[in-house]
Parts: C-alpha cells; sequence; structure tokens
C-alpha cells in the first residue's frame, strides 16, 4: 500500500506545476491559493463529519497540524508567487533540490550531519545542473531569477516543514493531518490575501476552476493526506526521491500540452540535477530504490542507512 501511495504521490506532484499556473488563468496567485485551500478545507471538515471522525482526537495533533501548515503557509503563495515567472516543467526541477534542503534541515534541527564528502560534491553538481539550465533564460529574462529563488526558497520550506513533522513524531492519522495542516494554514494564507488582494473576483474562468478543482481534490486532498500517510512509514530522505522522478514527468506533461520548449542545453543540466541526485541519495540501480524505499530506518539521531536484502526484489 506504502509503494502505490508513493507513486500516486509522485503523478499528483508532477501535474501539480502546471495546474497551478492555470489555476492562475483568471485569478491572482494568492486568490487562487486561498480558493484551492478553503475548498480544500471545507470538503475535508464535510467528510470528518459525516464519518464522526475527531480531528483532535490525539493528544498533541495540533503541533503536528502547526508544523504541516508550514508546508503551505507561507511554502504554497510563494510557489504561486515564483510560478509566474518560469515554465511549469521547470518549477519542479528546481524542486528537485529539496533532498538538499532536506539534509541540510535534518542536520539543524536532528543534530545529524548528513553531508559526506561524497554528497557535498553532489549538491555542488546539482548546483552547476541548475546553472545550466537557466544561464540561457537569466540573459534573457532576469524575471527567471525571480522564479528560480522562490522554488529554492519552497523547499526549504517544504524541508523544514516535513523533518519538523516527523521529529514530533505525533501519530495522527494522515487525512487528519492533512486535514489539519489546511486548518492551521489557511489564516496566514487569508491576511496575505486580504493585504496583497483582497478583491472577490467576479469571474473566473473554466481553466481556472477545473485547475483550483483538481488541485482541491487531488493536491490537498488525497495527494496531501498519501504524502503524511508515506511521511509516516518511510524517512524524509525516501519522501524526497519524489523529487527524483518529478521533474522529467512534468517537463514532459509541459512540453506535450503547453507546448514548453525543450532545449539541448535544458536536458543536459536536467541530467546532472539527477546524477547528482542519484550520487547524494546513493542509489544506482532500480533494485536498490525500492530496496531504499522499503527498508531505510529512521533513528532519534537522525537518517540511519541499514543492509539492503536485494534478493526480496529481484
Amino acid at each position: 500500500m506504502a509503494v502505490l501511495a508513493y507513486f500516486l504521490v509522485v503523478l499528483i506532484w508532477a501535474t501539480t506545476p502546471l495546474t497551478i499556473q492555470w489555476s492562475s488563468d483568471s485569478l491572482s496567485f494568492i486568490a487562487a491559493v486561498v480558493l484551492r485551500m478553503s475548498a480544500a478545507l471545507f470538503i475535508g471538515l464535510a467528510i470528518n463529519l459525516f464519518l464522526r471522525r475527531k480531528l483532535f482526537a490525539q493528544d498533541g495533533a495540533w503541533r503536528a497540524y502547526a508544523a504541516g501548515a508550514i508546508g503551505i503557509f507561507p511554502n504554497m503563495p510563494v510557489v504561486y508567487w515564483s510560478a509566474q515567472f518560469i515554465p511549469s516543467g521547470l518549477i519542479a526541477v528546481v524542486f528537485a533540490m529539496s533532498p538538499f534542503a532536506m539534509g541540510l534541515m535534518t542536520l539543524l534541527l536532528l543534530k545529524h550531519n548528513p553531508f559526506t564528502l561524497k554528497r557535498v560534491f553532489a549538491l555542488v553538481l546539482a548546483i552547476f545542473g541548475l546553472v545550466v539550465i537557466f544561464y540561457h533564460q537569466f540573459q534573457l529574462n532576469m524575471h527567471s531569477v525571480y522564479g528560480v529563488a522562490g522554488i529554492l526558497l519552497s523547499c526549504f520550506l517544504f524541508s523544514f516543514s516535513s523533518v519538523l513533522v516527523k521529529k514530533l513524531d505525533v501519530k495522527t492519522d494522515a487525512f487528519n493531518q492533512a486535514l489539519g495542516t489546511a486548518l492551521f494554514s489557511l489564516p496566514g494564507l487569508l491576511l496575505m490575501w486580504w493585504i496583497f488582494d483582497g478583491d472577490i473576483p467576479e469571474n473566473i474562468s473554466i481553466k481556472s476552476l477545473v485547475a483550483v478543482g483538481y488541485l482541491t481534490i487531488f493536491g490537498s486532498l488525497i495527494g496531501a493526506a498519501l504524502f503524511f500517510y508515506i511521511l509516516a512509514r518511510m524517512s524524509p530522505t525516501s519522501v524526497s526521491l519524489i523529487t527524483f522522478m518529478t521533474p522529467v514527468l512534468a517537463l514532459i506533461l509541459g512540453a506535450w500540452i503547453e507546448n514548453e520548449s525543450l532545449s539541448i542545453q535544458l536536458w543536459i543540466g536536467v541530467i546532472l540535477v539527477i546524477v547528482a541526485l542519484l550520487l547524494y541519495l546513493q542509489l544506482s540501480s532500480k533494485n536498490l530504490f525500492f530496496a531504499y524505499l522499503k527498508r531505510e530506518s529512521w533513528t532519534d539521531d537522525g537518517l540511519q542507512d541499514v543492509k539492503y536484502d536485494y534478493h526480496r526484489f529481484k
């Protein structure tokens, strides 16, 4: 079940950048976020009420919800704002830096240093890959700098939230975690909308409505619940492997649906980033990948690699 949930999250995350851009077709970036999260919260609370489920049944649940909320506010407005400046496929490519940000958060929050010499080299290689990807765009359009910087900031916010939720280790239900996270993030989102927008849209395009609906159901409810489900059963590094697969899928979708250009320079940069991820996460084969998902362990001191039984995955 965890593996199925994992790959569903990969699929949802790969389609998210494109639908984020679509949702802003007739809405401001902050209005799109608020509409998405408000609808998700309303639907989620209705489901909980119908099933007579308690949102705060576990002791300390509010702490896990507050920690998870950082992944929505201020993280989501940063992502939506950045999506105005770079193509949808490249959003996922930049977000592939999350494992490195996750390592930094592990160092800061868990006092465990995951950065070996090999991983430092992988980080340098990944940064070089991003430079290769965006060098030409930076020359033609300096707004790309805003988009890349915003997504990199989002990587750190997302990683901080994920590691903090894992560190708190509050045994909450996955759906309640997603719902509580939305509840705790909504006041900040509403305040930001009031400050930076404040206008209630009169006409919303079909494109925006479909995108917001998709992001509400699959991104904020199903996707978030599945994400917290796998986060509770896998280490943060395993979860961050999602960003290894989503860039290529997102690039292909962007080129196929929105005719976003896929230059040789872009693919060289993407390959460099993916190779860096392989080095950083110490993956060298399909078998090792599945073993990593199944067998990596979490300790109070941080991430600890364990020996793998390859024969189970042949």
